[in-house]
């Protein structure tokens, strides 16, 4: 079992041992901002949203979990599910802005 001198160490000399890294050049952070965003995936998420959604979206949503564990071999959540298609409509929407699907579904209602 840890000490407590274990458990409550202090971090500033560890800190003041690890070398930092350099900067990282302006064009590296704009090849960055160009590439695509990915999805988080299986990961600790610490920020949550709520969304209300009818009994045949939810249903629709399930069909298609079950559906990528059949067809495809994939066990996913339905958060992930759910953050995949986010990522995806928002990549959509980040290049082709007025000619996205998200602009043309949310124009038609």
């Amino acid at each position: 079992m840890p000490s407590a001198d274990d458990l409550f160490r202090r971090t500033a000399e560890a800190a003041a041992e690890t070398p930092v890294a350099p900067a990282p050049e302006p064009a590296a952070e704009v090849e960055a901002e160009a590439a695509p965003k990915k999805p988080s995936g299986r990961v600790r998420h610490d920020e949550k949203m709520t969304v209300y959604m009818t009994s045949d979206e939810l249903l629709d949503i399930e069909h298609a979990r079950l559906g990528l564990r059949r067809s495809h071999g994939l066990a996913v959540d339905r958060g992930r599910l759910v953050r995949e298609a986010v990522a995806m409509v928002l990549a959509d929407f980040e290049a082709h802005g007025d000619d996205s699907a998200l602009v043309r579904r949310l124009t038609e209602e």
